[in-house]
Order: structure tokens, then C-alpha cells, then sequence
């Protein structure tokens, strides 16, 4: 075998997509079922730049690896559409992103990430909206303004990873469910790696996809990370006059808290609406009185919508909220934290570690040239520290 990819999410298929059709023979292990993880359970969206902002990453990195992450950033985009269309995947494809601001003074931040984008990167496919225009776009008057990306895509995001999959299959990777990893060994000829179901894998590279899931099997590069859980909703279908009222368009909204809120419509007219996040490895009982909640604090006409479904996925962050991507010697390939812009940076992920295993990647070798920061006192105190640092900021949101 050429490659084993350790992981059934965005990251791993688009690796064993990238590596099979490159002449690559890849089998790849998954703990559970693909896409079980957060690559199934997401909101969806697939928004153009990185998780920061090109004016944090500037200060951050210098204009010039700004721009070349800008650039990677709108290449992720493209390779999920370009995907989803070669492929046929039928995953409701749909165009559009606004982010709405949910306190006044951030409405000028958006104003200023607009002619940033323009003035710097000569893009002009970002407009601000007032807040009137916002109050226009989404029926609700909570937010003070935002700013719409017109080359942003959501779409179904379980029937995305499976479209991948299956033309990852098609293209001859060998994809194995019920699969979980208990360990690996790598020596001068290879690497062998151990699933507990008494599989046992030979390959040459080792690819490591498995984000939030990563657990201790790779100690060297789990106190990078650290998995928090996020939680979801789908209302019953609400009819297409009152979900039109919601969001026009059919675009997909995220607000400007620490602790996200992010929706979309259906195309059968439900409400898919994120929000809220937890820190410990069990999901709480009531997640759709959670997101409830929070969607009656922008939507209160839906006081008596009923949520006919709700679940949770688990996610991983990085300190920086910038991912991580790296190799372990001249063998060990891995991509992961992507801190909640997973969908095209782990997807772009996949292509760019097949590109790197097959010859060279620029864009691998930029991403992988980032500074990193383990959490302090690794996996043992990072949980403490984060919990107490993500209440903090969540407080922020509500004063």
C-alpha cells in the first residue's frame, strides 16, 4: 500500500480522493462511520479567507503570507464547488455568506475588512450592509450591519463528505468503516498501523485526518488542538413565506459573537440553526432547548416553531483559531484544527497533503510554515484553561 489515510472526515477523503486519482493505491480507516464526526454534523458553510481576518493576519504573518493564505483561502472555496460539480454530488449547493455584526461598534470593523479586501486584494465580491439593509436581508433587528460574501457557498454537509467519498472510492481508495486506530509504528521502510478490529495496514505514508478525534494517538501533536463540542437544530419545515422572511435568498448567515451563531434555510424550508458549544467529552440531554434558545434571541416570530431534530459534533480549535498542518519525519502527513472552517480548509487539506506526498506543494509547505502555539500545559491542563477562557469571551457576548 502507498498510503493510509487515519480518517473518514473532510480531511482523509479528500486525501484518499486526491491520492487515488494521482495513481496512489490508499486505503483509508475509520473509527466509525464516514463523515460520523463533525464533517457530518456541521452548519454547512464554506466562507472564502481563513478563520481570521486578512487584517489579524497581517499583523500576524506580513502582508505578503496574508495574501498567500488569501489566496488559498478563495482556492478552497473553488475546489469544494469544483468537487461537488465534477463529481455530481448532490449536496444543495447554494451561494452566499453574510456576517452580521451583533453589537454596534463591530459594524465599522466590517465596513473596514471590506475595503481592506478591496483596496489590498483588489476583491471586490464583499459589500457591507447597513443595518436597515440587514434588517431586510434576515426579518430580525437585533444586528447593527454586516457583510455579505457573494463567492461564499453552504450546502448539506453529510452529503458532501459522502460524495467525496464515493468518488473517492470510484477512483480506486479502498475505505474502511468500524476501523478505529489503536496505534502505528514507523520505521525506515514504512509505517504499520493497528485498528482494533485486528486490521493491519503496510504503507509507505501515513496520512493523519482526524481532527477533534485525534485523542492520544499522536502525542506529538494533540496539545495542539483541543475538541469542543457544537451544537445544532432543525426546525419543522416553516413553509416558504416565513423562511423566506428568515433569510432572503437562501444565503447563509454567521453573527460576529465569540461563540458563534450560524443558519441557513433548507431546501425544505427548515431552519438549520448552530449555536452554543460545550468543552467535555458527552453531549448535554437538552441541545435543542440550547439552540432554541438562541435562535428566539434573533428570531422571536419562531416562539412556536417546533425542532424536529438536534445534535451535536465535535470540532477542533487551535490557540490561534489558525489550523495546523505539519509532517512527523519524512512519512507522517496530518491537518487538523480548523477551528470552525473546516468544510473548504479541510477539504483543500486533503489535496494539498496528496500534493505533498506525490511531489510538492507550495501551498502545504505555507500552511505548514505557520508558528503554532501547544495550549498551555498540553492535553492534561488544557481543558481548565480553555473552559475558563471561552467563558470569559462568552460572557463578552451577552454585555
Amino acid at each position: 500500500m502507498d498510503v493510509c489515510v487515519i480518517g473518514g472526515g473532510y480531511t482523509g477523503l479528500s486525501s484518499a480522493l486526491h491520492l487515488a486519482e494521482s495513481g496512489c493505491a490508499v486505503a483509508l480507516l475509520e473509527a466509525n462511520r464516514l463523515a460520523w464526526g463533525a464533517s457530518g454534523r456541521n452548519g454547512g458553510h464554506v466562507g472564502t479567507g481563513q478563520r481570521r481576518t486578512q487584517y489579524d493576519l497581517e499583523k500576524l504573518y506580513g502582508r505578503d503570507i496574508a495574501a498567500q493564505l488569501w489566496r488559498a483561502g478563495l482556492d478552497a472555496v473553488e475546489l469544494v464547488k469544483s468537487l461537488v460539480q465534477r463529481h455530481q454530488i448532490d449536496c444543495d449547493l447554494q451561494t452566499g455568506i453574510l456576517h452580521v455584526a451583533h453589537k454596534a461598534r463591530l459594524s465599522a470593523h466590517f465596513q473596514a475588512d471590506a475595503k481592506l479586501l478591496q483596496d489590498h486584494y483588489g476583491y471586490t465580491r464583499s459589500r457591507f450592509l447597513t443595518r436597515q439593509e440587514v434588517c431586510e436581508e434576515l426579518g430580525s433587528e437585533v444586528f447593527h450591519g454586516g457583510l455579505q460574501e457573494a463567492d461564499a457557498l453552504h450546502l448539506h454537509p453529510l452529503n458532501y463528505a459522502l460524495g467525496i467519498a464515493k468518488a473517492a472510492h470510484r477512483a480506486g481508495a479502498r475505505l474502511y468503516e468500524g476501523s478505529r486506530v489503536t496505534r502505528y509504528e514507523s520505521d525506515a521502510r514504512g509505517v504499520t498501523v493497528y485498528a482494533a478490529n485486528g486490521y493491519r495496514v503496510r504503507a509507505r505514508q501515513l496520512v493523519l485526518g482526524c481532527n477533534g478525534y485525534l485523542g492520544q494517538l499522536e502525542p506529538r501533536i494533540s496539545g495542539n488542538i483541543m475538541p469542543i463540542n457544537n451544537f445544532l437544530a432543525a426546525t419543522a419545515p416553516l413553509g416558504q413565506e416565513m423562511a423566506s422572511s428568515l433569510v432572503r435568498g437562501r444565503q447563509a448567515v454567521q453573527d460576529s459573537r465569540f461563540v458563534i451563531n450560524y443558519w441557513r434555510t433548507s431546501d425544505d424550508t427548515r431552519l438549520i440553526f448552530g449555536g452554543g458549544e460545550s468543552y467535555r467529552s458527552a453531549l448535554p440531554r437538552d441541545i435543542a432547548a440550547i439552540v432554541k434558545k438562541r435562535i428566539l434571541g434573533i428570531y422571536p416570530q419562531l416562539a412556536e416553531a417546533a425542532i424536529d431534530y438536534a445534535w451535536g459534533g465535535k470540532l477542533a480549535i487551535t490557540l490561534d483559531r489558525m489550523p495546523h498542518f505539519g509532517r512527523l519525519g519524512n512519512r507522517i502527513y496530518f491537518a487538523h484544527g480548523y477551528s470552525g472552517h473546516g468544510i473548504p480548509t479541510a477539504t483543500l487539506a486533503g489535496k494539498l497533503i496528496a500534493e505533498a506526498i506525490s511531489s510538492r506543494s507550495e501551498q502545504f509547505e505555507l500552511f505548514a510554515s505557520l508558528p503554532t502555539r501547544a495550549f498551555p500545559g498540553g492535553t492534561l491542563l488544557r481543558w481548565p484553561a480553555m473552559v475558563a477562557g471561552m467563558l470569559y469571551y462568552s460572557t463578552l457576548d451577552r454585555f
